[in-house]
């Protein structure tokens, strides 16, 4: 068994994952979401001290596992660095105290092994990535070989989901409030432009929609609710329909036959049905995590860990290091 631990921003997260079988024994979460919505977004220190009580209650549960426990793993990057250094004192007590090795995990590769909870890797395999800090499209030949397709220019697909949110003084995170608004809304009341129509390059970008909503709903003499959720479903049409664009450009002159979205914006509805169409065109299977393991969990930390655990990719407790950012995971296309 491996015990997994996740604190890369604002969920506290621990697994105790089988290797032999990758079935997935113990896996809790707290969410953080309540203490930050006060602020409109995660306050890095607040999200730190959330991790130092929520941490080692949740260990606490684990203690029948430890016993049979055979490496323990942490997330190390990327992520927020003062709330990734509790995870990673944690993991590296734990390994010091049990004497069991040390497997270091990049958040993204696990994201992208929540696809595969409790189940056999199926690559290679194209990656629509999108959260509150990310938004990448990639092609993931193995875990170790993982090229970058087309990335963000500024906001990521949930940050803008998040901001919009904000403007229209929706509670924290605004994703999933945005969603069931825009089932409510028009979509076309707004005809807010989707960004980079006129280019041939591949990327994301998400700050040119964001300040058009602004000036949306600034023009507002009275915003009633109606006209916010009309907002939100023209906001969330466009957005979309961006992510789309790109994505057939991409694959304008490539094919492919698995694809995947994952990432905590991937619980977008409205996303997922507009891949399963896309998907639907390429004659490809379109590959989603089950809603529980979208937003940031242990789960998939672990899942990433049987991988390094069977290819013996220890690494020592003072060679963990915490990174901010990790783009070296990434070649570049």
């Amino acid at each position: 068994m491996i015990l997994s631990i996740e604190s890369s921003c604002d969920d506290s997260s621990i697994a105790i994952t089988r290797i032999s079988d990758n079935a997935l024994l113990f896996h809790k979460k707290i969410s953080q979401d309540e203490e930050h919505a006060r602020y409109g977004g995660v306050v890095p220190e607040l999200a730190a001290r959330l991790h130092a009580v929520a941490l080692p209650k949740i260990l606490a549960e684990t203690k029948p596992y430890l016993p049979e426990l055979k490496a323990i793993a942490v997330t190390n990057e990327p992520g927020l660095s003062v709330t990734l250094v509790e995870g990673v004192i944690m993991a590296k007590a734990l390994s010091l105290a049990l004497d069991l090795p040390l497997i270091g995990v990049n958040h993204l590769k696990g994201h992208i092994c929540s696809l595969f909870i409790e189940s056999t890797l199926l690559f290679p395999m194209d990656v629509l990535l999108v959260s509150g800090g990310h938004t990448q499209l990639l092609h993931v030949t193995n875990l170790a070989h993982i090229e970058l397709l087309a990335t963000t220019m500024d906001d990521s697909f949930g940050e803008s989901f998040d901001k919009v949110g904000k403007m229209l003084g929706l509670p924290y995170p605004a994703g999933a409030l945005i969603e069931a608004y825009a089932i409510k809304g028009d979509p076309k009341r707004f005809a807010f432009t989707v960004p980079l129509q006129g280019t041939k390059a591949v990327a994301f970008s998400y700050s040119g929609l964001k300040n058009q909503v602004r000036l949306c709903i600034e023009a507002q003499e009275h915003l009633d609710e109606q006209t916010c959720f009309d907002i939100c479903a023209s906001f969330q049409r466009v957005a979309v329909e961006h992510v789309m664009q790109q994505i057939k450009k991409a694959y304008k002159e490539r094919s492919i036959e698995h694809f995947g979205v994952v990432g905590g914006a991937s619980a977008n509805g409205y996303l997922r049905a507009q891949l399963e169409a896309f998907c639907a065109t390429k004659k490809a299977q379109l590959h989603t995590a089950k809603m529980e393991f979208c937003s940031d969990n242990a789960a998939m930390i672990g899942r990433y860990a049987i991988e390094a655990y069977h290819k013996k990719e220890f690494v020592d407790l003072e060679d963990l290091k915490i990174r901010s950012s990790s783009k070296q995971f990434l070649i570049q296309s």
